[in-house]
């Protein structure tokens, strides 16, 4: 009798714009192509099942044009039959589930009966847009902004709050919160953060790790307290490699766009880095997360 493929649930969390579709068209092409030597996890069998979504993203990236937004309400599992150094099979699984369900949890305070099964149970890789990140604005910098531009002080002026408002790390604590507390703690997790469009967000000269601590402080300060025993690592990944053309009418072609289809090896558009070492291999959180 053939043992059972061992199974290695994945949520790949991220709020609106984060790059989870790009991430996976990306993974999907490197693990299939084999064209980078030193991947931690390759490409093993196909299992039964709908591939087409998969092939669908993979060609878009391939094509260096924007990924269409996932519109899809609810959750759609996506699975890869892999092998590890080792030539032992494993079956990873991803729900591929749009960035505004996750935006819902923290602005309605609600979930899906489909979507809370599955974040109940496995790792988390938690991508974040290093490049769209909203910031708290202060009242001493509108104070000092209004002062630069010789404009009156705005007095007495009520602002309706509303969740969107909240700045990007807030909302990401907060998910993280929801995910170690009833109905979603399974337990201490492991948990990869990964900062996407890397190839912009590193133009400050910044590791991961010192990138995350300055521009979202209290996502760092929370996962260094270990108040929810997260076990977490930091990445930069580029899982695009630049500007890709849009798919919108009357968008204008990018140069960028344009080189990277030239690349005869284009998994090397790819780029992650962990600490000061780089790679092309985004197998390498998720063997991480597996273990």
């Amino acid at each position: 009798m053939t043992a059972r493929r061992p199974v290695h649930p994945i949520s790949i969390v991220g709020l609106p714009g984060s790059g989870k579709t790009t991430f996976l068209a990306a993974l999907w092409h490197l693990v299939r192509s084999n064209d980078i030597d030193d991947c931690r996890l390759k490409f093993d069998s196909l299992k039964e099942g709908n591939y087409q979504h998969l092939m669908d993203i993979e060609a878009r990236w391939l094509s260096a044009k924007e990924q269409e937004r996932t519109q899809v309400a609810g959750v759609r599992t996506v699975s890869m039959d892999l092998s590890d150094r080792e030539g032992r099979p494993v079956r990873v699984t991803f729900p591929d589930v749009p960035g505004e369900d996750y935006q819902h949890m923290w602005e309605q305070r609600a979930i899906a009966d489909d979507l809370a099964h599955t974040l109940s149970g496995g790792n988390i890789m938690l991508l974040l847009n290093g490049n769209k990140i909203e910031a708290p604005n202060w009242v001493y910098d509108e104070a000092e902004l209004c002062r630069k531009l010789s404009l009156p002080l705005p007095q007495g002026e009520a602002v309706a709050w509303q969740p969107s408002l909240a700045p990007t790390q807030v909302q990401l604590v907060d998910l993280l919160q929801t995910l170690r507390r009833p109905p979603l703690d399974c337990g201490p997790r492991r948990l990869a953060v990964m900062i996407s469009l890397w190839d912009k967000a590193s133009g400050e000269g910044k590791l991961p790790e010192p990138f995350l601590a300055e521009k979202l402080s209290l996502l760092d300060q929370y996962l260094r307290s270990g108040r929810d025993l997260w076990s977490w690592r930091v990445y930069g990944v580029s899982a695009q490699g630049g500007d890709y053309d849009s798919t919108q009418e009357g968008g204008i072609p990018s140069a960028q766009a344009a080189l990277l289809r030239e690349k005869d090896i284009p998994s090397e558009r790819i780029r992650l880095v962990h600490g000061d070492a780089e790679s092309h291999d985004l197998t390498e959180p998720l063997e991480w997360l597996m273990n």
